[in-house]
């Protein structure tokens, strides 16, 4: 006698390989929630944030009429009056609180036509800083369509007697 196992006619059963249809929309519902959460996070941020370049350039305005501020007189001088957007007539530091212009124009009053959609304004108080009595906070306020830029700024009197 011999100890063969006996054969099968049928040839071996093949495992099928793939997914099941319960497995592919688990993976489809997965995924699609997923994408969902990212889609809502892009939106929510691009919603929120402003076009770089509109960024930059309310800065860049606002850097230049900082600069144009903290350069003049500590000391008030008597002035005449601007006409329209110009700035030429400020003497000192504090003739720019409460200069307000649409359109972004030259220190002589000349207007910028490709800066025509922002807005600036500016204000000057006497404030403390760090416990120096008399010093100016220079606020200047550009805005843009539905976007604004506040960029904050001190003047103290260290050229003083």
């Amino acid at each position: 006698m011999c100890n063969r196992l006996p054969t099968s006619p049928l040839p071996p059963r093949r495992r099928h390989r793939g997914f099941t249809l319960p497995e592919a929309l688990l993976a489809i519902v997965v995924l699609g929630v997923g994408l969902a959460g990212v889609m809502l996070a892009f939106a929510t941020t691009m919603r929120r944030g402003a076009d770089p370049m509109l960024q930059l350039q309310m800065l860049a305005i606002a850097e230049g009429l900082m600069e144009e501020i903290q350069l003049k007189p500590f000391a008030a001088a008597a002035n005449s009056a601007p006409a329209g957007c110009a700035r030429d007539t400020f003497n000192d530091v504090a003739d720019y609180n409460g200069y307000a212009s649409t359109g972004i124009c030259s220190v002589d009053g000349v207007a910028i036509p490709a800066l025509s959609a922002y807005r600036v304004s500016v204000s000057v108080q006497s404030a403390t800083l760090a416990g120096v009595p008399g010093a100016l906070r220079i606020t200047i306020t550009t805005t843009q369509g539905g976007e604004q830029l506040q960029l904050v700024g001190w003047r103290t009197n260290y050229a003083g007697p």
